[in-house]
């Protein structure tokens, strides 16, 4: 009984240690996990071509809004800036062509973090949605 105790505890301590020291190898369980985010809105301005030549990514950005209404029945609407980055090339070069100010877009994607020099050099994190895809609305003007 002794000998079968000693042994788990070896056994689970070998465990434990490979688990923690190895990072080559493929945990036993990997859990799931979501990062998915969907906006859809207004573009605020004509996307940039970012990045360098050999990392090029499209940045524009998108504007959303919540609706409020006070007690009192005034009426308020919050609107909210997104930063979304595209570095998918065909979704990327469709982007930079074709994506204008103002026009509506359902953009689906995932939250990032970076950061980045200012002009002052120091740094400052960033948040974006990193696009997978982008769906254009045609822009209707009522005649």
């Amino acid at each position: 009984m002794l000998l079968l105790r000693n042994i788990r505890q070896v056994l689970l301590r070998s465990l434990r240690y490979s688990s923690e020291t190895s990072t080559s190898r493929e945990p036993p369980r990997i859990e799931k996990t979501i990062n998915s985010v969907q906006l859809l809105g207004r573009v605020g301005a004509d996307p940039q071509r970012k990045g360098s030549d050999q990392h090029p990514i499209a940045v524009f950005s998108v504007a959303t809004h919540s609706n409020y209404r006070y007690e009192s029945g005034e009426f308020l609407q919050r609107t909210e800036w997104h930063r979304v980055i595209c570095f998918k090339p065909g979704l990327r070069e469709t982007i930079l062509t074709y994506l204008k100010k103002g026009q509506r877009v359902h953009v689906t994607g995932r939250i990032t973090y970076g950061e980045i020099r200012g002009e002052d050099g120091k740094p400052k994190t960033t948040t974006a949605v990193a696009a997978d895809d982008v769906i254009f609305f045609q822009n209707s003007n009522p005649t």
